[in-house]
């Protein structure tokens, strides 16, 4: 089929695991009930707080893969699990994405290329998350073949638009970029680094962010699903709460017939001169 209804989980995640999955879970249910066949969350979906190495579990194998593999397993929905701490085989934690059929088997999982290290200057703030977060090293994407072709991301990523013509040229159509984005870079950025993502690459964008007050920071919601052309067609109030938009593949094709940026690529020109 070439169309489906998405889902887009907005969340209010805080320290507490379980209330965090009810309330995802309850939302979840509310995106099945009216027709969506995937179904995307934030990052940080199950735990926002300063204990992540404690609360990093297996992927696949914990608790939160079990409840959300159930989940779709009972729904019939495939599920983007936002992202989740997962082991890594050292002391820091992966900051991980799950993808889970409906049969409730995981299909695809990605850990965070990126981490936000940044130092301003003249007395603002510096942050190093690659100090709390493993970075990843895989380029992943996986074609469902009933929900398209997933390009899987986190949040910091889409700063980076070689990942994403990446994941374009491996054949992905719709890029996944759940977030759990502050306020101040939100309220400039957010929509227009997600619009380029979408317009450079005739992808249609979901991005799933997280709300409210945070230990560090106020979240800048606007979870929201944009179109190959670059039209914003869902967008989230300002509050938990949950999204759909309908997903029409062959519109794609449509786009890219329009608009040959994957075609008119000079990668034969494409290389870093060191003086």
């Amino acid at each position: 089929m070439s169309k489906f209804l998405v889902g887009v989980i907005q969340l209010d995640s805080q320290d507490d695991v379980q209330a965090n999955l009810a309330a995802a879970e309850e939302l979840i249910r509310g995106a099945a009930a009216q027709g969506a066949k995937l179904i995307c969350m934030p990052e940080s979906v199950n735990y926002v707080g300063p204990g992540i190495r404690d609360m990093a579990e297996e992927v696949p194998g914990g608790p939160t893969f079990q409840r959300f593999s159930a989940l779709a397993k009972e729904l019939n929905v495939w599920l983007h699990c936002g992202s989740i701490y997962a082991q890594s085989g050292e002391e820091r934690p992966y900051n991980c994405t799950m993808v889970i059929n409906p049969q409730g088997e995981l299909v695809a999982h990605y850990e965070k290329l990126h981490p936000f290290d940044v130092s301003i200057g003249n007395g603002g703030p510096t942050v190093r998350e690659s100090d709390r977060i493993c970075p990843g090293q895989n380029i992943v994407t996986v074609d469902t073949g009933e929900v398209g072709h997933l390009g899987l991301s986190i949040c910091y990523d889409m700063r980076f638009g070689e990942l994403f013509r990446i994941m374009a040229l491996e054949g992905a159509n719709l890029f996944l970029c759940p977030a759990n984005f502050t306020l101040n870079t939100g309220k400039d950025h957010w929509l227009p680094l997600l619009q380029a993502r979408a317009i450079e690459n005739g992808c249609y964008v979901i991005a799933p962010g997280q709300i409210g007050k945070k230990p560090r920071f106020q979240a800048y919601g606007h979870s929201m699903v944009i179109d190959p052309w670059g039209n914003v067609i869902a967008c989230a109030s300002d509050k938990p709460c949950f999204i759909t938009a309908e997903i029409d593949l062959d519109y794609v094709q449509t786009v890219r017939q329009q608009i040959f940026t994957l075609e008119n690529r000079r990668s034969d020109r494409y290389i870093l001169q060191r003086l």
